[in-house]
């Protein structure tokens, strides 16, 4: 019998197998990350290259002159306006930054080496550049550059004509007058009509008084004629029988018991008059002392009336104020102050059904605290932070300057008090003065 010589190679093949197919799985996978690299990388360079256009498109439609130099100070860049300006048809590329300072310029190539060495900029600094129209004043600033390591690889300078910012300081400084004029011209429209709100009310005050002398003026005219008629037949010596006829159709008797109470009521609506000039007066003065007091609810009160009397609406009115509440400072300040709290929260419920302007005056500790509130439409928490603020109104355009709670807080804080809102929508708004109490001893003056 012949013995089996056939080669036993079913194992090392499928082993060579596997390994080959190992190999080229890996051989795949290498594949794959490599063209994801490259896309990656494509797209990468796609937008540095959009970055670079980007860059380079607002670095030439900047109208400042931008060049950058290497650590030399030669230049290896500009921006177009650079390029038409300094160098019209050649080009700044490769020349020396050097060759472009003017020697008298405040800032020479030497400052510019040193900062460079000392890796500092420069702001604002006055240069004299060398254009092909001569020598002309620019404003420079500098910046240190550096590479991908952090290395300082140059400079670059960003100048702007001395012309240019001139120009713009004129437009600024024109613009920084117009708006000061305009701000003057609103205080005063301000103040214009707190003095209408003012002379409103004092002739409503004044009418009453008047009226009252008028009137008894033209009853003491009437009594005068019947008086000069009796004395007339008097003189003329008419028997007694005709002087009490004449006496009785005169009415001499009731005319002399009425006489003296027309002369009280002439003298009392004079002394309101006195009065109300006096009040007046008070108003209008400048004079601020230190120890000057008087009653805030008096002025409240008086406030309150004046404002309400020229208002053209009814509104129901609650006052609940203590009295005397003494705090030290103007008066005619104060009631200017109350006076546009109160119009305030007039204009407020200009479209409220049944308006109702409450005011609470009392003294709680070492503070006097007046509250004036309004049952309006009231306003929103981001209202609030602003409503002191000049300039700021929620009031139709022509019906409000802004200036108007602006100037009653300065007054109040003027005097050491403070002046704060507070509201919820639909609830009404409320306004609260709170004020020192004077120290012990002073007295009004």
């Amino acid at each position: 019998m012949t013995p089996d010589r056939t080669p036993q190679h079913s194992k090392p093949v499928e082993e060579d197998r596997e390994t080959w197919l190992t190999i080229m799985e890996k051989m795949d996978e290498t594949w794959s990350q490599l063209v994801g690299q490259q896309v990656e990388l494509e797209q990468k360079n796609s937008a540095l290259e959009e970055a670079h256009t980007l860059i380079a498109s607002v670095f030439d439609s900047m109208s400042d002159l931008l060049i950058a130099c290497d650590t030399t100070l030669r230049i290896v860049r500009c921006n177009r306006a650079a390029q038409e300006t300094l160098a019209g048809g050649d080009t700044l590329i490769g020349q020396p930054l050097a060759a472009l300072i003017a020697p008298d310029s405040p800032i020479s190539i030497e400052t510019l080496s040193r900062r460079l060495t000392d890796r500092q900029r420069l702001e604002d600094q006055g240069i004299v550049i060398k254009t092909p129209n001569g020598e002309q004043p620019f404003s420079v600033n500098s910046a240190i550059l550096r590479d991908s390591h952090h290395r300082v690889s140059g400079m670059v300078l960003a100048a702007r004509p001395l012309g240019e910012l001139r120009r713009a300081y004129d437009e600024l400084d024109r613009a920084h007058k117009s708006l000061q004029e305009a701000q003057t011209q609103l205080i005063h429209a301000e103040k214009m009509a707190s003095l209408g709100r003012l002379v409103a009310g004092v002739a409503h005050e004044l009418n009453n008084p008047i009226s009252f002398v008028y009137g008894n003026a033209l009853t003491l005219r009437r009594f005068t004629k019947r008086i000069e008629t009796y004395l007339s037949a008097l003189h003329a010596g008419h028997s007694p029988e005709q002087l009490a006829t004449l006496r009785r159709e005169q009415n001499i008797d009731a005319v002399l018991d009425e006489l003296d109470g027309s002369l009280a009521g002439i003298t009392e609506g004079a002394e309101r008059v006195r009065d109300i000039v006096a009040d007046l007066r008070r108003f209008s003065s400048e004079r601020r002392t230190h120890d000057a007091t008087f009653d805030l609810g008096q002025i409240a009160r008086k406030a309150v009336n004046w404002v309400l009397s020229t208002c053209g609406r009814d509104i129901a009115t609650t006052l609940d104020i203590a009295t005397p509440l003494e705090v030290e400072g103007h008066s005619g300040q104060f009631q200017q102050v109350i006076m546009n709290l109160v119009q305030n929260a007039v204009d407020a419920m200009d479209t409220t059904p049944e308006p109702h302007l409450r005011m609470t005056a009392y003294q709680q500790g070492e503070q006097v605290v007046l509250d004036v509130a309004d049952n309006g439409p009231g306003f929103s928490d981001d209202i609030a932070p602003r409503i002191f603020d000049p300039f700021f109104t929620t009031k139709p355009v022509g019906k409000g300057t802004g200036l108007g709670l602006a100037i009653c807080y300065r007054t109040v804080h003027e005097h050491g008090g403070t002046l704060r809102a507070r509201s919820q929508p639909g609830q009404g708004a409320c306004l609260t003065i709170t004020l020192p109490v004077p120290a012990p001893g002073e007295n009004t003056p």
